[in-house]
C-alpha cells in the first residue's frame, strides 16, 4: 500500500540525500512494513507542495507512547531526540 504524507523541506532534503532514514509521525493512520510512504514535499511558509516527491519502502515501525517513559511536563520541557544509529 502507498500511503501519502507532508514532508517539510529541511527532512525531505536529509531523505533525498541520504542523510535521515527515519521519520517521526503521529500514529493516527495505518501503515506497516513493506507499505510505501509517499513524501510529498510541502512548504509551511507559502502553504503550498513543492512539486518533489520522494518514494520510500517502510522497513521497520516501532509504535510508541512517548508519555510511557516521560511525564507530560517533562515532555514539553526538554522535547525528545530522535536519535539515527549505524
Amino acid at each position: 500500500m502507498e500511503i501519502k504524507k507532508k514532508s517539510w523541506p529541511e527532512q525531505f532534503q536529509g531523505m533525498l540525500d541520504g542523510k535521515k532514514n527515519a521519520d517521526v509521525r503521529v500514529a493516527d493512520f495505518k501503515v506497516k512494513e513493506g507499505d510505501t510512504l509517499v513524501l510529498e514535499e510541502y512548504d509551511p511558509k507559502t502553504k503550498k507542495y513543492t512539486g518533489r516527491v520522494l518514494k520510500k519502502k517502510v522497513k521497520n515501525l516501532n509504535k510508541v507512547r512517548l508519555t510511557d517513559f516521560n511525564t507530560p511536563e517533562d515532555i514539553d520541557k526538554y522535547g525528545h531526540w530522535i536519535i539515527e544509529l549505524e
